[in-house]
């Protein structure tokens, strides 16, 4: 009882570290992504925080399946490089006497991976599906950002505006660029802002500036001072959410047993049986020389990790095309990893027995 009560602190001090490590590597890489959609004008700057949230949700079971399996497996490194394993076995305990506080400590986390994509991921999915949908139906004015040159979703018009006045309700210095049949037309302005009619229509109005009109390459030109000009902004439809099977609930997916349908609900179900398996492997795959370093030991772990996580996507790829069965795939997958589970435990458990008869 002593040795499990340390080890379930160090399984808990361990998950925490590398959990809070991973996660701040997977906010940075998307948050450099979506920067990159913001700057380039495909995404508003303001919906970067909330898609940085559903994204997060979306990757979280992945990133606690590869936490429990590397705390883990550092956790029982520890225990051999520190020759604490040589006390255990002289004890008279095996290998597989780690089973049961491994178990104790990852189940529960398995438990919440089960509901992170069995529901939670498939719900943030669509949310941010929705979300973005949202998004493209945001007028043209609205998603202007200052000091950035926008495009309207048409290719027609060019937006930009230098600042915003302290009350929000004005732009200063607003610059449009609208081409036309032959001519070219641009319109600088002082300040602008938006009006509702009393019928609901929106329009841009600008004031105190000049409109340019004339023909590109030639001296054709007029130059048309104005007080107020209005540009009419036209209201966009909110479009159709498609029911993708990664956005579909858990329970619509087994009541409709579609190829597509049962190859995502293979990935839902497992996931926490690799992360399972995955952590069970850590015992056995935990064995490394004192005398030895140990980063060998953990690039053969994540290569391990990444390739059973790769083969559960193919298999889910396979499952949805209707290569193979949803209970054959599960099977072809998850059973020579027990296999090899098992294997790995007595092939580890054999030469301990040996090594200490003699």
């Amino acid at each position: 009882m002593v040795f499990q009560r340390a080890a379930m602190r160090e399984f808990a001090a361990n998950a925490v570290a590398i959990f809070v490590a991973l996660f701040f590597i997977l906010l940075t890489v998307i948050l450099i992504r979506l920067l990159s959609q913001a700057a380039g004008g495909r995404l508003p700057p303001d919906a970067v925080l909330s898609l940085i949230g559903f994204t997060a949700l979306n990757h979280l079971g992945t990133l606690l399946a590869l936490t429990l399996f590397i705390s883990v497996l550092m956790s029982l490194t520890r225990v051999y490089r520190d020759s604490e394993m040589v006390v255990w076995f002289a004890s008279g305990l095996p290998l597989s006497a780690w089973i049961s506080p491994v178990l104790k400590f990852s189940l529960p986390i398995v438990a919440v991976i089960a509901v992170l994509s069995g529901y939670l991921s498939p719900w943030a999915q669509g949310r941010a599906q929705e979300y973005r949908k949202q998004l493209e139906a945001r007028d043209d004015v609205s998603s202007v950002s200052p000091g950035t040159f926008r495009e309207d979703t048409g290719g027609r018009r060019v937006f930009f505006v230098e600042s915003v006045a302290e009350n929000d309700a004005e732009v200063k210095n607003v610059f449009v660029s609208m081409p036309l049949a032959d001519r070219l037309r641009i319109i600088v302005a002082s300040h602008g802002s938006v009006e509702v009619q009393p019928n609901g229509d929106r329009f841009a109005v600008l004031k105190d500036g000049r409109r340019y009109d004339g023909r590109p390459g030639t001296p054709e030109f007029s130059v048309t001072r104005f007080d107020t000009y209005a540009i009419r902004i036209e209201a966009k439809e909110v479009g159709v959410l498609e029911m993708t099977p990664r956005i579909t609930p858990t329970p619509q997916l087994i009541a409709v047993p579609t190829p597509q349908n049962r190859g995502e609900l293979s990935w839902r179900l497992g996931l926490p049986l690799a992360a399972l398996v995955l952590t069970l492997i850590a015992v056995p795959l935990s064995f490394v020389n004192p005398r030895a370093g140990r980063a060998v030991n953990l690039l053969f772990a994540v290569f391990v990790f990444s390739t059973y996580i790769s083969l559960l996507q193919v298999m889910q790829a396979w499952i949805g095309q209707g290569k193979i069965g949803f209970g054959a795939g599960l099977a072809a997958l998850h059973g020579p990893m027990a296999v090899l589970l098992i294997g790995m435990f007595a092939h580890r458990m054999q030469l301990l027995s040996r090594l200490f008869r003699r």
